[in-house]
């Protein structure tokens, strides 16, 4: 790792990629804490140190604490991640989306579009909800004093639009970030999201019981490593050439593979996952009072039985689910054999295909099985160790563990591919 930064730092183009990127996500950060117009600031951070538990960690962890603060970049990347995962899901459903995506460079440009049209509906979406909570006062229950200086429709409207608006250049920054940055800028925005809450928490730890910060700190480490050796797990499926001659050419005769990761989902299921288990948190205001009673005992705390049952269930659901949607063995199947290639032992066309489902779904099994122990993890720590304060800021959760291992990742291995391109040595000397 520190190999690869000092080699960057030496190559010009690479240093100047590098400082763009901290350039973009210093702006993010500081519209991330910059406060939309109307809101009463003071009255804000009171009541946001003062709550805390399972809904809203989440919230602040995966907004970077932005969110609750009611700020310029309230919303971050989340509306521009699900959009992007709604059109992954409606490629496979709509026809029209699904010829788009197999035309090339143009199609999908056109998906790049509807994704953002579909990011701006899911932003004033969002940021609606966001706000009508805050002028009722159920976006922090129990906070004495009102979020909003004013709460007329005008003012609601203004802060609505400032929302929507720095969701849009978010946007604008992750795309920045693809096209002349390290790559991956969403991905790098939701990342440093999530590691901005980080030195919050481990300083609350650290005042409340050094001893469980330094156990949390080594079970943090064990974690990371565990997390880095399943992410680059894969089953590499051979696949080999034959031999064609093509005017006085002679092509083919290699052999290659297919790497199938064990982890083929990501983090798209545990996300998925939270994301449904906190309707029913939303939802118990508006039931009644048995209802919401049952609601809350059962279905929003994390220690109970039941919630660690669903859980579990719905990450495998969704694993099973977005693997099949993303990796589909008829299309690689017939791409190899369109190429002329094939699986040792196997023939070419549907039964190659057969495969490959075969070997994905043993590999699913596994990577579903990974994230639902990860995710499970803290759950079960909360339930054995029932220390309100550890509980409440406790940031090895298996979202954030996935996201930061899952981008860091990645990022490296586009820095490294990029390395190789300036500094690639060939066979004549």
């Amino acid at each position: 790792m520190l190999t690869v930064l000092t080699r960057m730092l030496r190559t010009p183009d690479l240093r100047g990629k590098l400082l763009f990127t901290l350039g973009i996500i210093v702006l993010f950060r500081l519209g991330q804490l910059l406060p939309a117009p109307g809101v009463d600031v003071v009255a804000v951070r009171r009541c946001v140190g003062s709550a805390s538990g399972g809904l809203f960690d989440m919230v602040q962890m995966l907004s970077g604490g932005a969110m609750l603060q009611l700020s310029v970049f309230a919303l971050g990347v989340m509306p521009y991640i699900t959009a992007s995962i709604v059109m992954q899901l409606f490629a496979v459903v709509v026809p029209r989306l699904e010829a788009l995506r197999k035309e090339g460079q143009h199609g999908q440009a056109r998906i790049t579009q509807y994704t953002r049209y579909a990011t701006v509906g899911l932003a004033v979406l969002n940021a609606g909800t966001v706000v009508a909570l805050a002028r009722t006062g159920q976006l922090l229950p129990g906070c004495p004093q009102p979020l909003l200086r004013d709460d007329g429709l005008l003012s609601a409207l203004v802060i609505v639009v400032t929302m929507v608006a720095g969701t849009c250049v978010v946007m604008w920054m992750g795309e920045l970030i693809t096209e002349r940055g390290l790559g991956n800028g969403m991905s790098l925005l939701i990342f440093t999201q999530v590691v901005a809450v980080f030195p919050g928490y481990l300083a609350k730890i650290f005042v409340l019981s050094p001893v469980s910060f330094v156990v949390m700190i080594v079970t943090g480490v064990f974690l990371v490593a565990a997390v880095v050796f399943v992410e680059q797990a894969q089953r590499r499926v051979p696949v080999s050439y034959a031999k064609r001659l093509v005017g006085r050419r002679m092509y083919g005769g290699t052999s290659t593979y297919i790497p199938v990761k064990v982890n083929q989902a990501g983090i798209v299921p545990v996300i998925f996952t939270s994301s449904l288990l906190y309707l029913p948190s939303l939802a118990a205001p508006l039931l009644g009072p048995q209802a919401r009673a049952w609601v809350e005992l059962n279905l929003t705390s994390g220690t109970h039985p039941l919630y660690m049952t669903v859980y579990v269930l719905l990450i495998v659901a969704f694993a099973y689910f977005y693997v099949s949607i993303t990796f589909n063995p008829a299309e690689v199947a017939d791409g190899i054999r369109r190429h002329g290639g094939f699986v040792p032992g196997i023939r070419p066309g549907p039964p190659t295909a057969a495969y490959l489902a075969y070997v994905l779904s043993r590999l699913t099994a596994p990577g579903a099985a990974y994230l639902a122990v990860l995710a499970l993890l803290p759950l079960v720590a909360f339930a054995i160790l029932r220390d309100p304060g550890t509980q409440q800021n406790f940031p090895f959760g298996g979202t954030s563990i996935l996201i930061m291992v899952g981008v860091g990742l990645d990022t490296v291995k586009q820095i490294e591919s990029q390395l190789q391109q300036r500094n690639y040595a060939g066979f004549l000397r």
